[in-house]
């Protein structure tokens, strides 16, 4: 059986796991033209490089949002993704990623209604339809309302959609048969999100990471966002240790933070399971 396993030593989010997906082998490409299925392409850009993190080259994933980026960026970056390793393009956005993706704010129901009228395979909606699912829940149950009047702050920007629909695509698009999962990592510390300071892991992280083993680590920060422990609450058919592998391919997803004692990326292990 084909077995993925998510290795979660600094945590997880989206763009880390299409990192990591990519790095072990995904075809970046197939994932660009698959998700132009969502019809949204015309509001982010696709940017994938190798990155080197505390000594480990792993593969940076990010979502670039069109319309926090003047004109002549656009013009600039428009050719990165078919560039994605040649680090003469490789350029800094962390300004046009923040949490505050107002123009992006989506309703449960929009982002159901894109999922099921994409031109995408059944078990690609489903999976992200489930992913989603996940996050809807937990954020409706935080504030107190039910699933269909939640509206997706962090969550619902156009990044998170991708993240999880790419997510998704390539699972299905590299067969995986079964899931497993380290324990997660969520950090310490507190974050600013769109209603004010919280403690980390945020009420909605540790909302969908009810019932699944969490990892204690004294780093400061949140290791773990809500979309990449939706992805993994959704996907994981196990949680344990480092599971009886003939290994095939590794690969490794960079997050956006850089920590001084640990590289700060998602280990994916693919291989056969006897």
């Amino acid at each position: 059986m084909k077995t993925l396993y998510f290795d979660c030593f600094s945590g997880i989010s989206g763009d880390m796991v299409i990192g990591a997906l990519i790095d072990a082998g995904a075809d970046p490409e197939f994932l660009a033209q698959e998700l132009k299925k969502l019809k949204i392409d015309d509001e982010y850009e696709l940017v994938w490089k190798k990155v080197v993190k505390n000594g480990i080259t792993s593969t940076k994933f990010d979502v670039i949002l069109l319309d926090s980026i003047s004109v002549n960026n656009i013009d600039d970056h428009s050719h990165e993704h078919t560039h994605s390793h040649d680090h003469s393009h490789d350029h800094s956005h962390e300004h046009t990623h923040s949490h505050g993706h107002s123009h992006h704010h989506r309703s449960y129901k929009d982002i159901m209604k894109l999922i099921l009228e994409a031109d995408l395979s059944d078990n690609v909606k489903n999976t992200a339809l489930n992913i989603f699912e996940k996050i809807g829940r937990a954020e409706g149950h935080i504030h107190g309302m039910p699933l269909e009047q939640v509206h997706f702050h962090e969550v619902g920007a156009v990044d998170s959609i991708i993240d999880i629909v790419g997510a998704a695509i390539l699972f299905h698009h590299l067969e995986v048969s079964v899931i497993k999962a380290s324990a997660i990592p969520v950090g310490t510390g507190r974050i600013k999100i769109d209603h004010g300071i919280y403690p980390v892991p945020a009420p909605a992280t540790l909302e969908i990471l009810k019932g699944i083993p969490l990892e204690h680590t004294n780093i400061r920060g949140e290791l773990t966002t809500p979309t990449g422990a939706a992805i993994v609450a959704a996907l994981a058919d196990e949680f344990c240790a480092f599971p009886s592998l003939k290994v095939q391919a590794i690969g490794y997803g960079a997050g956006t933070k850089t920590f001084a004692e640990h590289p700060n990326v998602l280990r994916v292990i693919i291989g056969e399971q006897a």
